[in-house]
């Protein structure tokens, strides 16, 4: 790139490149933070009820390398193979995945929510050996398995490391009461078991460092597919160099903010999506926070008593998150006192929630930006630096950007264009897929989809999606920009904006909205839009439902909004839909 203004706001304690990265694989860095924070508690799982257990530093070390011994020892994984983890935040998820990584095999994380058919289809794409799955979802396993080439499931239970008396309550519930633990009827090995394969073995002399000698900076680490809200998902090939660099560089640009060993952060978020798995688990592991995780973040509700029982200096999520709590009377009343900074990504950071956020808890929030296949992340607002709302900040240390012309070619300063990266944290490809790879990949640069203008400073700001881009009339329209401007009227807790087919205008712009009591009128919102948009942005359409659909991370799907529209699911006579707009 031949201009970089961006490294003029890089705060005094920031380099603007990493330097030699002292650890060889994502191992070596796991067990050195281990070493250095080893009584201190890693994790604590905590139940909507405000149950919870906790693992030390020193016994995610321990049960992590046990884990590495009895996939590679006991059920006989080679180097490089893939290991499925099924499971929502808990104990277990560490403990597993840390020893994926330590046994020199590749961490395939699945969404415990899917389908036997989505399951299926990821176990056979990524040619996955084993599969470590939570117990309430073992009753799909009679269908999968069969189509698959799993050889190895071992089961866990979400009560996993808590207190007995504790996990005795948890386990007589799912299973007499609210009946959601099924039984497993395929052969199976519950995690307790194997990890004492894998104590055994370790007693008996075997040491992971044997298993890691050929596990270098190059050497596969995860396949994270992606997750599929444009398009057919997709297994990103992230390296243990990417994995690595990439925490790095988010660590760069957090500087003070992050203070080691000082640190509760609130993982709400799922890990194994790759936001929360290389910030939540694997930066604030290496910093020696103390991580709370929460199961499910949903109802909102179900995040009361992490708040109200732990000191959270840090908070991670997606506008959709922070809108929730900020429509929660028990987070109003008593925002978190010790809170020092809260982190955005995932999707666009909406400005009215940021500011709202940032009025009721008196600290900040930045946003970033990144993809599954960065690892994620790609630029930031630094804390200690200029923070510019309404923008995804600047590249973190050793990363270029640029924004380019369907061509290719730079566009000037200030003007639309593809965003495209370079850097350490780029994926190596997607498997088994050289097509998709070369298209994405060109020269080294990663072609992100999303549409993107950089300022005079260096700053970021995303327009939109490339591909939810809605052409009428010949103009360019990005739902981000509408969705921002519905989302600051009274009333109005959810938005998101879609095109639609238009004999007229070729297409035209639908809002769907999620209101509060009291809510806004279509012509409410309809008449908020001409005031602040040009007509051609203006929706023509505006649809209130009960929720929108999002991903597991509660970005907002458009491509089902989409979908309904196509199928004719959605279709009412005029005046029930607000009618046309001039």
């Amino acid at each position: 790139m031949t201009d970089q203004p961006w490294l003029s706001h890089y705060p005094d304690d920031v380099e603007p490149t990493l330097g030699d990265v002292p650890f060889r694989n994502l191992a070596a860095l796991l067990s050195w933070s281990a070493e250095q924070h080893a009584d201190e508690v890693a994790f604590t799982q905590v139940m909507p009820n405000g149950m919870n257990g906790v693992l030390r530093y020193r016994e995610v070390e321990r049960l992590s390398d046990d884990f590495a011994l009895y996939l590679r020892e006991v059920a006989g994984l080679e180097p490089g193979d893939r290991v499925a983890v099924q499971m929502p935040n808990c104990l277990s998820y560490p403990v597993v995945a840390f020893g994926v990584l330590k046994a020199g095999c590749v961490l395939v994380n699945t969404n415990p929510l899917y389908t036997a058919t989505e399951m299926i289809h990821q176990f056979n794409d990524s040619g996955s050996r084993a599969l470590v799955v939570i117990d309430m979802f073992a009753d799909r396993l009679d269908e999968v398995l069969p189509k698959t080439g799993i050889e190895t499931v071992v089961t866990v239970r979400i009560s996993e490391f808590l207190p007995k008396v504790i996990a005795t309550i948890i386990w007589a519930t799912q299973r007499y009461f609210s009946r959601t633990l099924p039984d497993v009827n395929v052969a199976h090995t519950p995690l307790r078991d194997a990890l004492d394969a894998g104590a055994e073995r370790r007693e008996q002399g075997s040491s992971v460092a044997t298993h890691l000698e050929a596990i270098g900076p190059d050497s596969l680490a995860a396949l994270q597919y992606t997750g599929g809200t444009t398009g057919v998902s997709k297994g990103a090939m992230l390296s243990h160099g990417n994995l690595v660099a990439n925490t790095l560089q988010m660590l760069a640009m957090t500087g003070s903010h992050i203070r080691r060993g000082e640190e509760t952060v609130l993982t709400a978020l799922p890990l194994y999506h790759v936001f929360a798995f290389t910030v939540n688990l694997v930066g604030f592991y290496h910093m020696g926070a103390h991580n709370i995780l929460v199961p499910s973040p949903r109802p909102p509700n179900n995040l009361k008593r992490a708040f109200e029982n732990y000191p959270l200096t840090w908070v991670t999520g997606v506008n959709t998150l922070y809108n929730a709590l900020l429509n929660e009377r028990w987070f109003l009343e008593h925002p978190p006192a010790q809170l020092r900074a809260s982190a955005a990504g995932g999707m666009a950071l909406h400005q009215p929630v940021a500011e709202r956020w940032r009025e009721v808890t008196g600290t900040p929030i930045v946003e970033g930006y990144g993809l599954t296949e960065s690892s994620p992340v790609l630029t930031f607002n630094p804390l200690g630096g200029m923070n510019k709302d309404g923008t995804i900040g600047i590249p973190v240390p050793s990363t270029q950007v640029r924004c380019v012309d369907d061509e290719g070619a730079e566009v000037p300063l200030g003007q639309p264009g593809e965003l495209v990266a370079k850097g350490p944290q780029i994926m190596q490809g997607y498997w088994q897929r050289p097509e998709d790879t070369e298209e994405t990949l060109r020269d080294g640069w990663l072609r992100t989809g999303d549409i993107a203008e950089m300022d005079a400073d260096g700053y970021f700001r995303i327009v939109d999606r490339k591909k939810d881009m809605v052409l009428v009339s010949g103009f360019n329209v990005y739902p981000n920009e509408i969705e921002e401007c519905i989302a600051a009227l009274d009333g109005v807790q959810e938005v998101a904006v879609i095109g639609t087919p238009d004999p007229k205008t070729g297409e035209s712009v639908r809002a769907y909205v999620v209101a509060d009591d009291p809510a806004p009128s279509r012509d409410a919102v309809i008449a908020h839009c001409r005031e602040h948009l040009a007509a051609y942005k203006v929706p023509r359409s505006v649809e209130f439902i009960d929720e929108l659909p999002k991903s597991p991370i509660g970005k907002i799907l458009r491509k089902d909004l989409r979908a309904t529209v196509s199928a004719g699911a959605d279709r009412r006579p005029a005046d029930a839909a607000g009618g046309e707009t001039e």
